[in-house]
C-alpha cells in the first residue's frame, strides 16, 4: 500500500472516531448525570421535544415525562444510581444517528436489572442531542456489565 492509502486511512478512521465520540457524549452525560444526581447535566443531553419509551414485558410501549424522569432522579443523591453501557453500534446519516447500547443498571452499589437502549440523536447547531429513547428492562438473562 502506498504512503498516502495509507495517510488516507488514518484520517478516515480518526475522523470517524471523533464523530463517534461526538455522538456519545449526550449518552454518556445522561447516564453521568444519573449518576451525578444532575438533572442539568441530564436536561442537556436531550433536544427540546425528546421522547422517552419503555417497552413493558408484555410488549406494551409505555410513555415516560422527561420534567418527571428529571424530578425523579433529583430525588436520589449522587452515586445512588448508575446505568453501565456498551455502544455495540453507531450508524448515521447526515444530522442522524442511532446508537445501540446493552446495559445494566445498579442501584445503591447492587445490580437491579439489565436491558438495551435504542438511542436516535440529532445534530443540531453543531451538538448531538438525544431525541428518542426506548428500552428494555428484565431481571433475568442478563450480561452484567462491569
Amino acid at each position: 500500500m502506498n504512503k498516502l492509502a495509507v495517510i488516507t486511512l488514518l484520517f478516515s478512521a480518526f475522523c470517524f472516531g471523533q464523530q463517534n465520540q461526538d455522538i456519545e457524549k449526550p449518552i454518556r452525560n445522561l447516564f453521568l448525570g444519573m449518576k451525578n444526581a444532575d438533572q442539568e447535566l441530564i436536561k442537556s443531553a436531550f433536544t427540546e421535544n425528546a421522547v422517552l419509551q419503555t417497552i413493558a414485558k408484555d410488549g406494551t410501549v409505555k410513555n415516560e415525562n422527561i420534567q418527571e424522569f428529571l424530578a425523579s432522579v433529583s430525588k436520589f443523591s449522587k452515586d445512588e444510581l448508575e446505568e453501565k453501557i456498551i455502544i455495540e453500534a453507531v450508524h448515521t446519516d447526515g444530522n442522524l444517528a442511532s446508537v445501540f447500547t446493552p446495559y445494566s443498571f445498579y442501584f445503591k452499589g447492587k445490580f437491579s436489572h439489565c436491558g438495551a437502549n435504542s438511542f436516535q440523536l440529532v445534530k443540531q447547531q453543531n451538538e448531538w442531542k438525544i431525541q428518542y429513547i426506548i428500552d428494555t428492562r428484565r431481571k433475568d438473562n442478563c450480561r452484567e456489565i462491569k
